[in-house]
């Protein structure tokens, strides 16, 4: 009897190192799928196809792996909010073009979509390393741009994205104006628990210095946990209730650890949104929301502020004589954006 007890302790630990040593060996592969099943890793449409005013732009990040973007605008001149978008860990930014199309006429802003390494038409293999890189280099791209109004950047990261959104703004607070975060996860590291049951007991627990004997072993644990916290800029957090692949309650913790040091906190739920379709299930509140948080906390620049660095800046130019130019130059670009009208 107590040779079978032994032999069966013996084969159950056997299964479990083995599935451990396998989850170790794969985990991007399970945290990170630029390919869903029977697709291709390329872009099934295009903004084109869509027929929104758009631009390819390819980056390098700083580890030197080229990065592929799209840049989609609501006119060639808007100076309004320019959102930088962080899809979710699967497929690509192709399957995210319906929602931006909406984000645009809704919000009139302009949106820009990076595409991770190994995801669509980048180059390299995703990391948490390696994708923190893809996003420092995106966001230094738009804030070297003179087509928009670089104080008004807003980052929006859903799931995945959000994790990364969080640190982008974290580590650049004089460059980001606002975070959007969207069903995102506490931590790969509390994830691992959620998704296989057994490991709750080896990973997980508060941030990535959690209790669990582990944690060490996850290479891209993503603890957003660990970064709300420090983060200057208001946020916004948009959870959907349904949402059947991260439990709602990794929200409401973010929330309460980002409210705790940030006055400038809001949290809307949305009953009926679940994990990929909560944009869809909030309909016109869901927009609403983001709507009156961007016209609260990303304003427009007022007129007599805009006439007086109009002013200003001709001052400073007419000495090398191109005031004239200039000052038609600057015109140009305070044109007003062209309102579209709403579409649910």
């Amino acid at each position: 009897m107590v040779s079978y007890v032994s032999a069966l302790l013996y084969g159950v630990g056997g299964i479990v190192v083995a599935g451990m040593a396998l989850l170790v060996a794969f985990q991007e592969k399970l945290v990170y799928v630029p390919v869903l099943p029977g697709l291709t890793k390329s872009y099934p449409i295009t903004p084109a196809r869509l027929r929104l005013l758009y631009e390819d732009v390819w980056l390098r990040s700083s580890d030197g792996v080229h990065l592929h973007a799209w840049f989609i605008k609501l006119l060639p001149e808007c100076r309004g909010p320019t959102v930088l978008f962080f899809q979710e860990n699967a497929g690509n930014i192709a399957h995210r073009l319906e929602m931006v199309r909406i984000m645009i006429q809704r919000l009139q802003c302009n949106v820009f979509m990076l595409s991770y390494r190994g995801y669509g038409a980048s180059d390299g293999y995703p990391s948490q390393h390696g994708i923190t890189k893809d996003a420092q280099a995106a966001l230094d791209h738009l804030s070297q741009r003179t087509d928009i109004d670089t104080s008004r950047i807003v980052v929006f990261g859903r799931s995945l994205g959000g994790a990364v959104g969080a640190l982008l703004a974290k580590n650049n607070p004089d460059k980001v104006a606002a975070l959007i975060l969207e069903n995102t996860f506490t931590s790969i590291l509390d994830m691992a628990g959620v998704l296989l049951p057994f490991l709750k007991w080896f990973i997980g627990g508060t941030g990535s210095k959690g209790p669990k004997i582990l944690n060490f072993l996850v290479r891209s644990p993503w603890s957003t946990i660990d970064v709300v916290g420090q983060i200057k800029q208001p946020i916004l957090f948009l959870s959907g209730l349904q949402d059947e692949m991260v439990p709602p309650s990794h929200m409401q913790m973010l929330y309460a650890k980002a409210a705790a040091h940030n006055r400038e906190c809001i949290f809307v739920d949305f009953p009926n949104g679940m994990h990929m379709d909560t944009w869809l299930a909030g309909g016109d509140h869901y927009w609403r929301t983001i709507q009156q948080f961007l016209e609260k906390h990303v304003p427009e620049m007022k007129e007599h502020e805009s006439s007086h660095s109009d002013k200003d800046l001709q001052f400073e130019l007419k000495s090398i004589g191109t005031s004239f130019l200039f000052s038609l130059k600057l015109q140009q670009l305070k044109a007003p954006c062209e309102e579209f009208p709403p579409t649910d």
